[in-house]
């Protein structure tokens, strides 16, 4: 017998099926979802900083209480149509009903009450026609889709009403390996569930659930049902989109991902002045620098440029080393694609080149990407 375990990347993002079925059947398949998903509790094992003493006991209440109201519940219905001479498919995170609709469930995290924006992940509402929002005062309003980026799974919505509260803002390039931070998430049929932990990495990449991966890894619980809710520093801030946790076989070890805030709002401030996202491309391929590098050098390696491309119009060459875009170092290869990934086609890309001779600036303007297009 394999005893090896069996490692698979979830979508925080639980699903029931709808036709002829009574409500409560469809609560319970949700509960069922969750413990097959979730496995057994992850705990952080970690002790808490001292953060109030209202009551002389360490506790993170008061924060939690403060911005609770914030993190929202989606509930997203829809159908699947398949196309003539295919075969019908779910996507990731879905469970087809009878007649291919769908029932999804997941969280949001209100950032503009005035305005009442939510973020949260494409795929609770990639298929749904009809968005609903439930607020922890027990109001469910009816959602707009704002805009929507399948390929690093953001989304934003929209509901007009009166007396939300929204979650600031925080900035997730200070956070460090070991920072303390809580999740917050709406797993069905449970209701809000805070949990706590440290971040556990940065940047991980290679999770497989889409082409621009950045994310923090941590190992404050995230369970079906918390995507799209909100990963929060003990400022109250928040860092992060939660979006998935990786499953040893039928169990949950505590390997959640957050899509980092700052990715996430260079894209959010693209769907609310554009209403999507038109990312560019430079027609330049690149690799990370060899691992015989020296300490004191990174970023990545120029391979190869495309004939009339606008890098080769900017001055790139095979062997440039990009080491900087828009002033902030490159790590390497795959932090690179992230930063070019978050320009809009027709903005213009500065990147710091170092080449033999020197170090020099060259400024080349995103063009327009092909639909099918997935060079860099």
């Amino acid at each position: 017998m394999d005893d090896q375990p069996d490692f698979i990347v979830r979508r925080a993002l639980p699903s029931v099926a709808r036709i002829a079925r009574h409500v409560s059947a469809a609560i319970a398949l949700g509960a069922l979802s969750l413990g097959l998903a979730a496995g057994s509790v992850a705990q952080a094992g970690v002790p808490l900083p001292v953060v109030a003493e209202t009551t002389g006991i360490p506790s993170l209440a008061a924060v939690v209480k403060r911005i609770a109201p914030s993190v929202v519940i989606i509930e997203g219905r829809g159908r699947l149509v398949a196309k003539p001479g295919t075969k019908q498919q779910a996507g990731k995170g879905f469970a087809l009903a009878a007649g291919n609709e769908i029932h999804t469930f997941g969280s949001g995290v209100v950032f503009d009450a005035r305005r009442g924006f939510i973020i949260t992940n494409n795929h609770i509402i990639d298929h749904a026609d009809e968005i609903t929002v439930k607020l922890t005062d027990g109001r469910a309003l009816s959602a707009r889709r704002v805009g929507a980026d399948p390929e690093t799974d953001v989304a934003v919505i929209q509901v007009r009403a009166d007396g939300l509260t929204e979650l600031p803002f925080g900035n997730s390039d200070r956070l460090e390996v070991g920072d303390f931070v809580f999740a917050i998430g709406n797993p069905p049929p449970i209701g809000q569930t805070v949990s706590a932990g440290i971040v556990s990495g940065l940047h991980r990449a290679n999770v497989g659930i889409g082409p621009y991966e950045d994310f923090i890894q941590t190992d404050a619980a995230i369970y079906p049902g918390h995507s799209g809710g909100a990963l929060v520093d003990l400022r109250g801030d928040l860092v992060g989109i939660n979006t998935a946790f990786i499953a040893v076989g039928k169990s949950n070890p505590g390997t959640g991902f957050a899509i980092p805030i700052n990715m996430a709002r260079a894209l959010v401030d693209q769907m609310l002045e554009f209403g999507d996202i038109r990312r560019g491309a430079l027609g330049f391929t690149y690799d990370d620098f060899p691992s015989a590098r020296p300490h004191d050098l990174a970023g990545a390696v120029v391979r190869a440029v495309d004939p009339q491309s606008a890098a080769e119009r900017a001055g790139l060459k095979p062997g440039d080393l990009v080491i900087e875009v828009g002033g902030t170092p490159v790590r390497d290869a795959a932090d690179l694609q992230i930063r070019l990934a978050l320009l809009r086609a027709g903005e213009v890309a500065e990147l710091a080149v170092s080449r033999p001779g020197g170090t020099l600036t060259v400024r080349a303007e995103m063009a327009e990407r092909e639909p099918a297009a997935r060079s860099r």
